[in-house]
């Protein structure tokens, strides 16, 4: 029995798309190993953003300078959102990008993230990515801050603790909460480590 041009044609179709559609799966999971593979291990984690809780994932900064602040809405060294906003926008465009950890650790952060999101954006104008509260510390501590507490052999003292991971996603510095982010010794590792390619 034949079958009709259109029915050759048609069975031909469905065989191709049926063997195409694993190869295609195959590809995009290779995709994403090479991505995860070329993310540093210390950025291979996922946060929800502060203003929405939507997920976001670290390996998009992969190749920037991060410097990773812990932050409280109630605390004396809260006015380092505002040094920390001008460091943001002085050094941007030129590869570094501050990342904000609300936490409650030491009790001077807000339950609610709509207040703690008001705080940062409306009163300090930050403009930096703001992840949601967690615990930067001990054993409850972030697996992104277990990472820097074990390369820098800091943990947060306080809040404003600040680390420094170059371009390559090795923590290199830390620095505590009494450091402002526009000091002098700050300034010149975060410059050192973008001029560092």
């Amino acid at each position: 029995m034949r079958l009709a041009v259109p029915t050759l044609l048609a069975t031909a179709a469905l065989a191709f798309a049926v063997g195409a559609a694993p190869a295609h799966a195959q590809a995009q999971t290779q995709a994403a190993a090479a991505a995860t593979a070329a993310c540093p291990a210390l950025l291979q984690h996922s946060f929800p953003r502060l203003q929405d809780e939507k997920p976001q994932a670290l390996c998009q900064y992969s190749g920037k300078v991060l410097l990773v602040v812990n932050t409280a809405s109630y605390c004396g060294f809260t006015p380092q959102y505002e040094a920390l906003e001008k460091l943001n926008a002085r050094y941007a465009d030129k590869g570094l990008v501050i990342l904000g950890f609300p936490s409650n650790d030491f009790k001077q952060e807000a339950a609610d993230s709509k207040k703690i999101a008001d705080l940062c954006f409306n009163t300090y104008g930050v403009k930096f990515p703001m992840f949601a509260s967690s615990a930067v510390r001990g054993k409850d501590a972030n697996p992104f801050f277990a990472q820097l507490t074990q390369a820098t052999g800091n943990a947060p003292g306080w809040n404003f603790n600040k680390y420094l991971v170059d371009r390559s996603g090795k923590a290199v510095a830390h620095y505590g909460s009494t450091t402002d982010p526009l000091d002098a010794r700050l300034v010149g590792a975060v410059e050192k480590a973008l001029a560092a390619r």
